[in-house]
Parts: structure tokens; C-alpha cells; sequence
């Protein structure tokens, strides 16, 4: 995720990094390179993620990447 950010950054476009405070207090996330929006739980990310969101992709994951997915797809 953090190479398709960084690059819609350095091509202009505007990121939104929505981050759980969980994996901000155990630093599981890496460098963000747009407006970083902290939430209290994953769900709470994925209601940030469908109001501000244009556009989903999936990249390679397990299966709580499948489930942000299908809840995304399922609310679309």
C-alpha cells in the first residue's frame, strides 16, 4: 500500500491515510506520505474509507484483507 500512495502522491494526487491507533501505539505502520486521519477500530477505518474514499483497490493480503474488501464491496 505504501508504494501505490507514494506514488499517487508524487503524481499530484491527494492521499488519506486512515489508521487504526492500535497500529499507530504498537508502530506497525510505516512512513505515511498524505493527511494521516487516526481512528479507534478497524471498522471505524472502513466507514472513514467508504465516506472519503474515490476508488478501492485490493493488493496482496490474508484474510482480513478479503474481509475490508467484501465489507467495502457488500456497502458499495
Amino acid at each position: 500500500m505504501g508504494c501505490v500512495s507514494t506514488a499517487a502522491a508524487m503524481h499530484g494526487r491527494r492521499v488519506l491515510d486512515i489508521i487504526p491507533s492500535a497500529f499507530t501505539e504498537k508502530n506497525l505502520i510505516g512512513k505515511t506520505c498524505g493527511k494521516e486521519l487516526k481512528v479507534a477500530t478497524m471498522h471505524e477505518r472502513l466507514l472513514k474509507t467508504m465516506e472519503f474514499g474515490d476508488a478501492f483497490i485490493a493488493l496482496a493480503g490474508g484474510f482480513g484483507t478479503l474481509e475490508e474488501l467484501f465489507q467495502i464491496v457488500s456497502w458499495a
